[in-house]
């Protein structure tokens, strides 16, 4: 088999610009379900790729299997993640998340080992313990909002695992100032307007960068053993600026997107009561030890399928963005121009699953496994999530926990799915929770 060729092969040739009645439909679907109607709107009437031509904004958006495999492997060298006027690369400056070529190379090598499978794996009581700790604080057969607690869940977690220290004592302190970070990174006027003003911010960012500094400190007086906090502050080439930056890089993004993927499963599994007694049975059936360890979370088989199905449908990182560094003869793409890849759309797409909107978490049982690039909910190619792994752990030893001690039911609201820096449920999944007997 040939070589691809990113000047010969590829699927970006020409992307549609919308005509008075795609743009119409797409107003519509706005009007009605909000942005992410409206780019299915479009998808329909143009193809996998179209521009969104908006004054002082007309990226190029995409989706589907060939776009996504484009974009994540064969024409990666042609297109640059860091966008310096962007909020994401103002508050993250120099994380592995906003560099590029040798530089997020070299960073991604230097936390790659506490991200590893078996380094992961160690963690699996820890997880267990810190939902424990948060959900001790519920009032039995009361009402809460999971994506709150969730936050909660996987702030405490992140610390503690990969900074080895206990973030419970600042926690109340530090949330107000990590929620307004986030809203800082979210999309908003900002993307046409980078000079829009965002009240707040600076002293957010100073606070939580205190507290960063602070960890930096106590941990090079104190070296600890592999944790990632521990490993960076014994690397010679790491200074505490470089070593905050890739911190506040998964203190931000590694807690917002588990955040994200347990309270849509738990929306999921609320509004699908037989499926969350089918997931619960399974965890009764396996877990006999507390906490359990590795072993026991793979023996979950369903309660990863759901998982995975929950990813599907909501996935946190839900749109992919890039600038194109090299344009391509041929292509709608000239230098600068932003290029968007829709994990959201792809992962609806009719031509790849069918009845797409339905939750079946059946659809990962088995083979054949959904083909390359059409599930994506970590992206794909050497830049795929590097927390990957992690995330998938937490979410199972979390959701195994939460199943196993309470039983949960979901309060009639409505939920819309809300673009901020992930993909998350609005104004929240409010449930009951009542205290299971242990068994």
């Amino acid at each position: 088999m040939s070589a691809v060729d990113p000047e010969r092969d590829s699927p970006l040739a020409s992307a549609a610009v919308p005509d008075s009645e795609a743009g119409r439909a797409a107003l519509r679907a706005w009007r009605q379900d909000g942005i992410l109607a409206s780019l299915r709107a479009l998808r329909d009437a143009l193809g996998p790729v179209f521009r969104i031509p908006l004054p002082g904004f007309d990226p190029v958006m995409v989706s589907g299997p060939e776009a996504n495999r484009y974009i994540l492997v064969t024409a990666r060298d042609r297109l640059k993640w860091r966008m310096e006027r962007d909020p994401v690369v103002r508050l993250l400056r120099h994380g592995v998340l906003v560099e590029d070529g040798e530089a997020h190379d070299r960073l991604r090598q230097a936390l790659n080992p506490p991200l590893h499978r078996a380094a992961v794996r160690t963690h699996v009581a820890a997880m267990w313990h810190s939902a424990e700790r948060v959900a001790a604080t519920w009032p039995d057969g009361g009402r809460v909002d999971m994506l709150v607690e969730m936050r909660r869940v996987t702030l405490l977690i992140l610390v503690e695992t990969l900074f080895g220290f206990d973030l419970a004592p600042d926690l109340d302190r530090l949330w107000p100032h990590i929620l307004r970070l986030l809203a800082y990174i979210s999309p908003g006027p900002w993307i046409v307007w980078p000079s829009a003003p965002r009240w707040g911010y600076g002293r957010s960012r100073r606070v939580v960068d205190d507290y960063l500094y602070g960890l930096i400190r106590q941990r090079r007086i104190a070296p600890d053993g592999d944790t990632m906090l521990g490993r960076l502050v014994r690397d010679p080439s790491m200074t505490n600026d470089l070593i905050r930056d890739q911190m506040l890089t998964m203190l931000i993004a590694g807690h917002d997107t588990t955040t994200a993927l347990l309270a849509w499963t738990l929306y999921l599994l609320g509004q699908h009561p037989e499926t969350l007694e089918r997931t619960r049975r399974e965890v009764d059936a396996v877990l006999k030890a507390e906490p359990p360890g590795p072993e026991h979370l793979d023996q979950l088989h369903f309660l990863e399928n759901v998982v995975h199905e929950s990813l599907r449908l909501y996935p946190p990182i839900h749109l992919g963005n890039r600038r194109v560094d090299r344009a391509v003869e041929g292509e709608s793409l000239h230098k600068g121009r932003r290029l968007l890849y829709s994990i959201y759309l792809t992962h609806r797409d009719p031509q790849h699953w069918p009845d797409p909107d339905r939750f079946d978490p059946d659809r990962f049982a088995g083979h054949p496994a959904p083909s390359a690039y059409v599930y994506v909910p970590f992206g794909g190619g050497p830049r795929n999530c590097i927390g990957a792994y992690f995330g998938l752990v937490e979410a199972k030893a979390v959701l195994a926990y939460l199943l196993r001690h309470w039983t949960m039911n979901l309060l009639d609201r409505p939920v819309h799915a809300h673009m901020g820096a992930t993909l998350e449920p609005r104004p929240g999944v409010f449930m009951t929770v009542t205290g299971r007997e242990r068994r």
